[in-house]
């Protein structure tokens, strides 16, 4: 099948750590056989203006086409202003892209088009698909629920785009309760959770910990970026503190925009990943850490208190309280028998979306 991606994020050549829950998606994609084209709008900037999000450094010279992981990827250009106070403007802006996008496909006509995030490229998600009279699918991941539908200046077009695609993917159960509150169908929603793309190479049951017990050094691994303020950081680091009272020697390591392969790297050699998100729809963080063999302990955001044991759980914001998690997961003995439930391999994401691209299609 045919298949024409768009979305807000992807992995860009000077920053291959954005997006890649996306490109996961794509290059599952491909291995089950499907033809993928990808549409990454960026918005238009100064370099300076990076700073302002981890998300956008790469993003103003990122070239117009290229390629990732062997697909190819077309990045037009949209006006947005910072915080969207006129968003008609750019959805206005983005809409302006289908001609651009027509004439990059040129005779390749996709079959069906899934888009990643609502705004704002549901808005050209859209527009494609009645230029090319194709059904198409959203899949939310998080922000557009969490922030945008509450948002100042884009609820409304938020709200109004969740509406629109044929079918609208939610990653996780939490998601897919605000989608029922917005009065969006069961029959128009499913909840697809994105899969843990680990390579063989990095697999790893995990591992108890050995050392003496509040006197030798940990590795706590903060997998997130630092500057990006709804990872908390702070938080991490009064646990780390409070460790440290207690007599533990911590080392703490964040990550901001490395590769993959030196991600699941520190994953491996990490005693401990700890995450004090405050909005998550994963994080897809955790189930790596696991993957690589790394207990996880959380803070209850996303949907890790579905899979994550009680002790390695805390339900508020308290750094005493994580780093009695921390504790607790340093002493557990882990014997192999924890694993990732089956929802999260790769297997049945690719066979849930072979199911829903088949419906789209019929």
């Amino acid at each position: 099948m045919k298949i024409l991606v768009v979305s807000l994020l992807y992995p860009l050549p000077d920053n291959v750590a954005r997006g890649t829950f996306v490109a996961d998606h794509v290059q599952a994609l491909k291995k089950a056989g499907h033809d993928v084209r990808v549409v990454n709008p960026l918005p238009r900037m100064m370099r300076y203006q990076e700073a302002r999000r981890s998300t956008l450094t790469g993003t103003a010279r990122a070239p117009r086409e290229f390629e990732h992981g062997g697909v190819r990827i077309f990045a037009p250009r949209f006006t947005a202003l910072p915080d969207h106070p006129w968003p008609n403007l750019t959805a206005r802006s983005i809409r302006k892209k289908t001609k651009k996008v027509e004439a990059w496909l040129g005779d390749w006509k996709p079959e069906v088009i899934v888009c990643h995030t609502l705004w704002p490229v549901a808005v050209l998600a859209e527009s494609l698909s009645k230029r090319m009279k194709i059904p198409w699918s959203a899949v939310v991941h998080g922000y557009d629920f969490d922030v945008g539908i509450n948002h100042s200046s884009i609820s409304k077009i938020t709200r109004q785009l969740a509406h629109l695609p044929e079918k609208l993917v939610v990653v996780s159960q939490r998601l897919r309760e605000i989608g029922r509150n917005l009065d969006l169908g069961e029959e128009k929603m499913a909840m697809i959770p994105c899969h843990c793309a680990v390579e063989d190479e990095w697999l790893t049951p995990l591992k108890p910990w050995k050392g003496r017990w509040r006197k030798d050094r940990i590795d706590v691994l903060f997998p997130s970026d630092p500057r990006r303020p709804e990872k908390n950081h702070l938080l991490a680091l009064q646990t780390g503190e409070i460790l440290e009272q207690r007599g533990w020697i911590v080392g703490m390591t964040t990550l901001k925009l490395q590769p993959r392969s030196i991600v699941w790297d520190r994953m491996l050699v990490a005693d401990i990943t700890l995450i004090t998100s405050k909005r998550e729809s994963g994080p897809l963080v955790a189930r790596e850490s696991i993957a690589c063999g790394t207990p996880v302990v959380s803070v209850d955001v996303g949907d890790v208190a579905t899979y994550l044991p009680e002790f390695c759980i805390v339900d508020s914001y308290d750094a005493t309280l994580l780093a009695d998690a921390c504790e607790q997961a340093l002493q557990h003995r882990w014997n192999g028998d924890f694993t990732l439930p089956q929802r999260f391999s790769e297997e049945t994401f690719v066979q849930h979306w072979n199911q829903l691209l088949e419906e789209l299609v019929e």
